[in-house]
């Protein structure tokens, strides 16, 4: 499926595309190109489609519009395709200049070749696309085919918010960038690279957010590294949500160790389903986090985390990272253990990447760091974690994602680990679960129930009715879905066509979620 916003002229002689994850998602990026045209702008065209798409098909829609020069967004989800993209746009086009960018191909070395694209711009390339352009519709052929362009000037650059169609307000997220860069040396993380923060003008992007929700936008996704670095800037933007009214969805990247009052005042004032926070954790143990050079105030952590979670209603995605230097399988299990006794938030458990231009090759000979050259160059293995080993963690942490993160058996999965011990009884679930799956995909929803009340059933046969009547409880108390067969027997009449008979059992917390919130996910984790 594509998006497009289309030049002026029948034929545009610059097309902007890329291919994202997925439609929901709007490639801010191709925007700020677009913004930045100057005179080119009339003679320039984005073209959006998505992984899923057919390639052929894609190259097919890019080269009907015969442009003279594609440039195409190239990221870690995506730079396969656009490998394969390119490719074939240079067999079927030879004549057109193609030039690639983004973060996927602006640190070397390129773990990905791409042979049939004429420049590579490395860097921001905001203004340098534009200048590279020019050149080549001038008739002149750079020296080089790589151009390393310098960050840019927040103050001066033009910004992208006006090019987001009527079509992206009503159905796709809405990305803003309030700061570009990141203080913080993390080694994993490209945005440790460039460590200066650059801040776009508060009162302009107040006006521009304004702008935007007169068009109806309510889906904002900011991207900045840090969020909540400068708690000034932080607090102007919250205040102008707050005077909004809900619904509305914001999502945020955060630090955990710095929330002072002034920001949780704000925080505890947002209404259930208005506000998610990605919250970067990554290890609880300090030795890993200090080798990593990622700061860990674990007072500051405890306190915040449990501020947020009983004390707000914003929804939280605290990170874990599985493979890093010197991390143990124990040490993770602690982490992960301890983590959730402070918050019942999803936990989003990620598996260690190495990416070009990062600084945490220098680890891999002290601790045997073996990873994937293939994208998302995942860890496969190091001296604390064999390659047999990683493989189950990997499984554990998509079982996690699928049972834990999506919220569906809120009060059934505790059963597992009665005894507090979360890693240990999930890691046995989730090797156990692969022994019947032979899977980790395309898994039913009510087929991940039955295994999961077979396990318990298993695991404590007296207890079987309660286990039944507790997954009936978890499944259907939002009402909208139909009773799997296997637990019928368990129903005891406590719901009716989906509604739960309040005058037989007992009735669930129920979502505080504001009518119309998109956010299903959120809903079940109330």
């Amino acid at each position: 499926m594509s998006n497009t916003l289309a030049s002026t002229n029948n034929s545009p002689t610059i097309l902007l595309t890329t291919l994202n994850a997925r439609f929901a998602h709007t490639a801010i990026g191709l925007r700020y190109l677009y913004a930045n045209m100057q005179h080119l702008q009339g003679e320039t065209e984005i073209m959006e489609f998505t992984i899923n798409d057919a390639l052929q098909d894609i190259a097919e829609k890019i080269v009907a519009r015969n442009p003279k020069i594609i440039g195409i967004g190239v990221y870690i989800w995506n730079v396969r395709e656009c490998a394969i993209l390119t490719e074939i746009i240079k067999k079927v086009s030879p004549q057109t200049h193609l030039i690639i960018g983004g973060p996927e191909v602006s640190y070397n070395p390129l773990r990905i070749e791409f042979p049939h694209v004429d420049y590579i711009i490395q860097g921001e390339a905001d203004l340098a696309f534009y200048q590279l352009a020019q050149t080549l519709l001038a008739g002149i052929v750079p020296t080089q085919t790589t151009i390393h362009a310098a960050p840019v000037d927040m103050a001066t650059l033009a910004l992208p918010y006006d090019f987001y169609s009527d079509a992206d307000i009503a159905h796709r997220y809405i990305y803003i960038e309030a700061s570009r860069g990141c203080p913080f040396r993390c080694e994993f993380c490209l945005s440790s690279i460039a460590n200066q923060v650059r801040n776009v003008e508060t009162e302009h992007l107040r006006i521009i957010l304004e702008k935007l929700w007169q068009r109806g936008a309510r889906n904002f996704k900011f991207i900045d590294r840090t969020f909540n670095l400068n708690i000034k800037i932080a607090g102007q933007l919250l205040d102008f949500f707050l005077s909004k009214s809900a619904p509305y969805f914001l999502h945020f990247e955060v630090i955990p160790d710095h929330f002072p009052e002034a920001l949780k005042n704000r925080l505890a004032q947002f209404p259930a389903g208005a506000l998610q926070l990605e919250i970067g954790i990554q290890t609880l143990n300090a030795t890993v986090a200090e080798r990593i050079s990622r700061p860990l105030k674990r007072e500051n952590i405890d306190r915040n985390i449990t501020f947020l979670d009983t004390q707000t209603q914003a929804h939280m995605h605290l990170d874990l990272i599985v493979g890093l230097p010197g991390e143990t399988i124990e040490s993770f299990a602690n982490g992960l253990n301890e983590l959730y006794a402070l918050s019942h938030s999803e936990i989003q458990i990620g598996i260690l990447k190495k990416l070009s231009g990062t600084s945490l090759h220098r680890h891999d000979d002290q601790f045997g760091m073996v990873y994937s050259d293939q994208p998302p160059y995942d860890i496969l293995q190091n001296h604390q974690i064999d390659f047999h080993t990683m493989q189950k963690i990997k499984r554990f942490a998509r079982f996690w994602d699928l049972y834990y993160n999506r919220g569906n058996f809120k009060e059934t999965l505790p059963l597992l680990w009665h005894d507090g011990d979360v890693f240990g009884h999930f890691y046995a679930f989730s090797q156990w679960l692969y022994a019947q799956t032979e899977s980790t995909w395309k898994i039913s929803l009510e087929r991940l129930a039955e295994y999961l009340f077979q396990h318990l059933a298993e695991q404590h046969p007296t207890q079987i009715n309660r286990i039944g009547a507790t997954m009936i409880h978890d499944l259907m108390k939002h009402g909208d879905r139909k009773m799997p067969g296997f637990l019928k027997p368990y129903s005891d009449g406590r719901y009716k066509m989906g509604v739960i008979n309040t005058a037989l059992g007992t009735t669930p917390t129920q979502a505080k979620l504001t009518t119309g919130t998109h956010n299903k996910r959120q809903k079940r984790h109330q």
